[in-house]
């Protein structure tokens, strides 16, 4: 049975080589973090091949090369290896429709499925933090004054920025609104509560 609890969860990032698959854009890497009980567990990272070269400003935004990925395993193999490793939890991303997007899209070429649900801690973030300059990840990492050293747009540190970010979420949430124990669907309504809505919402739930 799936965890209905917000610190209970699978975060995830990929890097790709473009913004759809349904143009024909692939995963190229995955990381992920594994959070039970609001405690890191284990982490997944891998590059993966996608049978094509990468352009070269996919190369610049991420530093994952074309040699790189040539020595990397296919695709199929490692996205095998990811939905052994998301198991029966539940999912974040920040942006998580993209990354949803991808995990579907890699998925379904090797027939795996995930019975575990979405999140998106920057729809998340956009409700509680609303004075934040933007939503990015990094800069929310640095409203939030989360110790951070190391590079965005690599997949295994993009996710783990994103699971101090969220267990940083579930914190606020607890210390302003008395919310002990977090549901994971609560955090999925809350990222489609309209702004103004947002105090009423957790103060309901206290």
């Amino acid at each position: 049975m799936i965890s209905n609890k917000a610190d209970s969860v699978i975060i995830l990032d990929f890097e790709t080589t473009g913004l759809s698959p349904g143009h024909g854009d692939r995963a190229i890497e995955i990381g992920a973090v594994r959070i039970e009980n609001g405690e890191i567990t284990d982490r997944f990272q891998a590059l993966m091949n996608p049978g094509r070269p990468v352009n070269r400003f996919i190369e610049d935004y991420t530093g994952i090369t074309n040699s790189m990925l040539c020595k990397a395993r296919d695709c199929r193999e490692v996205m095998g290896d990811f939905a052994d490793f998301i198991g029966g939890h539940n999912l974040v991303a920040h942006n998580a429709s993209f990354d949803k997007r991808f995990l579907d899209a890699e998925l379904k070429r090797i027939s795996r499925r995930y019975s575990g649900q979405f999140a998106c801690s920057m729809l998340a973030a956009r409700r509680l933090y609303q004075d934040a300059p933007n939503h990015k990840l990094s800069t929310l990492i640095r409203y939030k004054n989360i110790r951070a050293a190391g590079v965005f747009h690599r997949a295994l540190y993009d996710s783990e920025m994103t699971a101090k970010l969220w267990l940083n979420m579930l914190e606020d949430i607890q210390a302003q609104y008395g919310i002990t124990s977090i549901r994971f669907d609560l955090i999925q309504k809350l990222s489609k509560t309209p702004k103004y809505a947002v105090q009423e919402l957790l103060n309901r739930n206290y």
